[in-house]
């Protein structure tokens, strides 16, 4: 299967640790995407979003720094499976997040690509009063 990779840059006017709690917390999550997740804190966790529409694992975890999972849509074909990276620096007003997707199914990689801002930056920056 022909995978691609996205790249994302994205400030926020909140601490890196208030990044990555709306990520990681199940209870933040759901509040700005407005769908259920159940997100595990811990590494070798498992997470799912929108529902069960998104799943995973947690492969690294360090609190306002990193996140690295696995991750797969549930409409993606059996044992696709790709790796998301949150990298998250401060800044003088809030947080630098860079955002690496690798191994998005090439026929899917625009709607995931545009989904992450639709879905994910655009309503965190509205939590975070941007």
């Amino acid at each position: 299967m022909k995978t691609k990779i996205i790249k994302q840059k994205v400030r926020f006017k909140a601490s890196p640790l208030q990044v990555y709690s709306a990520l990681m917390d199940s209870k933040k999550h759901s509040g700005f995407t407005g769908e259920p997740a159940k997100i595990s804190p811990k590494e070798g966790g498992k997470f799912t979003a929108y529902g069960d529409y998104i799943s995973g694992v947690n492969i690294t975890l360090i609190p306002g720094r990193k996140i690295v999972q696995s991750w797969r849509a549930s409409d993606w074909d059996d044992g696709a499976s790709s790796t998301v990276t949150f990298l998250f620096s401060p800044e003088k007003c809030g947080t630098l997040l860079e955002f690496l997707h690798e191994g998005v199914p090439a026929d899917t990689a625009g709607e995931i690509k545009q989904g992450w801002i639709d879905f994910y930056w655009k309503p965190m920056k509205e939590m975070f009063g941007a």
